[in-house]
């Protein structure tokens, strides 16, 4: 570290560093006036007065008062060295503590999450304070507010799932993610838009690249892993439903309130970004979820190359079931049908787990959630094993007040780093 660093501003070492000078000035002036008062008469031949001194009953006041300005210094000096070098001490220890962890995260399980919305960003809240050797690979189907908007208007991948895994894997000040998550409310062309898409947006437009784009804003966040795009081809997601009809537009297909039978990409053979099949190549553990099952979860699973990649791996796989049914996808579904619709779309035996939550949500929460039509997803044991998937079952919810229902991020990072472990 070079020695102007612990001159910039907020490291609070300045001031102690300027009482230091400080009292060096003191403990000079002192000596000065003691040198000016006593020793230099002596070499002007004023003897007889140095030899009084000598042999007086008691210090002159003026050697009293030069002693007493040498005292103060010394008091600035001994206080300005001893807050200096207990700051240089803290700021050490904090600097240790901080090369400790980034050196312990960088030996964790190399995890590749895949998924989209609010379930992905969830998961990596908590899977980044145990390695920073995790990669988000993000749907790229969206297309409704803000990131379908930026989407039609500058022909872009839409950046809103990519936002909030960058946001939620950032290693930044909290006045950073506020600022990347605010969404403008006033009247105008802005309405609507969070900040952190027109960013990325912005980003896109001067790099010409979106992958580029995001990787720069990695930089920016500060952010612990990768967050990658499923396919850099504009895609469009349809889907078929029980009745045989179908609709095209991922944020359209929930408002249908039709079941449905299938969902598929457009184009059916967009490629994988390079960058996810080399992920997916050295992961140790795949983790599918949490997230809503046909329009976050099987968009990216969609990716030809990405499904071949997963299957081909040799890594542990995982499904994360979300707590709660979604209206407009998983209307009724339990655990089971949760897994038999992802297998109806890429075949059977996929994942060696399904993590499941047992904890029930508090009744307040539970009542608002049934207002809507979601309910707590079931799990039905003997349906799962015939499927072939080994069953977590954990105690998983994070419940506040006037909140949504979610998966503790901790201890859902803990669980899935648990199965790699066992």
């Amino acid at each position: 570290m070079k020695i102007w660093k612990w001159f910039y501003p907020g490291i609070r070492l300045k001031r102690w560093i300027f009482m230091l000078l400080l009292g060096l000035i003191v403990v000079n002036l002192g000596l000065l006036f003691i040198f000016s008062s006593y020793f230099l008469g002596f070499f002007q031949g004023e003897i007889a007065l140095w030899l009084r001194f000598l042999s007086g009953p008691a210090f002159p006041a003026s050697l009293l008062l030069g002693l007493g300005i040498i005292g103060l210094g010394l008091f600035l000096v001994i206080m300005a060295l001893k807050q200096t070098i207990s700051r240089i001490s803290r700021e050490e220890d904090e600097l240790v503590e901080h090369l400790y962890q980034e050196e312990k995260l960088k030996k964790g399980s190399k995890v590749v999450a895949l998924g989209g919305g609010t379930g992905l960003a969830n998961f990596l809240r908590g899977i980044k304070f145990y390695t920073s050797n995790v990669t988000a690979v993000v749907t790229v189907a969206d297309d409704g507010g803000s990131s379908g908007k930026l989407r039609d208007e500058l022909n872009m991948p839409p950046p809103g799932d990519i936002r909030n895994c960058l946001v939620a894997l950032a290693d930044t000040e909290p006045l950073m993610e506020d600022l990347f998550q605010y969404r403008f409310s006033s009247e105008g062309h802005l309405v609507g838009h969070s900040f952190g898409n027109l960013f990325i947006a912005s980003m896109n437009e001067v790099l010409g690249d979106f992958k580029a784009a995001v990787r720069e804003s990695s930089k920016v966040l500060a952010i612990r892993g990768e967050v990658l795009p499923a396919t850099s081809q504009d895609v469009r997601l349809g889907a078929v439903f029980a009745d045989d009809s179908c609709q095209l537009g991922e944020s359209i297909i929930p408002l249908q309130n039709k079941k449905i039978s299938q969902v598929f990409l457009e184009p059916e053979n967009c490629p994988a970004t390079s960058e996810a099949l080399r992920a997916i190549k050295e992961a140790e553990i795949i983790v599918v979820g949490p997230g809503s099952l046909y329009t976050s979860i099987l968009p990216n699973l969609l990716v030809p190359d990405l499904l071949t990649a997963i299957k081909e791996s040799s890594a542990l796989k995982v499904y994360i079931c979300n707590i709660m049914t979604q209206p407009g996808e998983t209307v009724d579904y339990s655990a089971s049908d949760h897994l038999q619709a992802i297998y109806r779309h890429v075949g059977n035996n996929f994942f060696d787990w399904i993590i499941v939550n047992r904890e029930e949500a508090a009744e307040e929460l539970a009542r608002r959630y049934e207002a809507e039509g979601a309910f707590p997803v079931s799990v039905d044991h003997r349906k799962l094993k015939k499927l072939g998937v080994k069953i977590k079952e954990e105690n998983l919810l994070l419940q506040q007040k006037d909140s949504y229902l979610r998966h503790d991020p901790d201890r859902l990072a803990e669980v899935v780093l648990d199965l790699l472990e066992d």
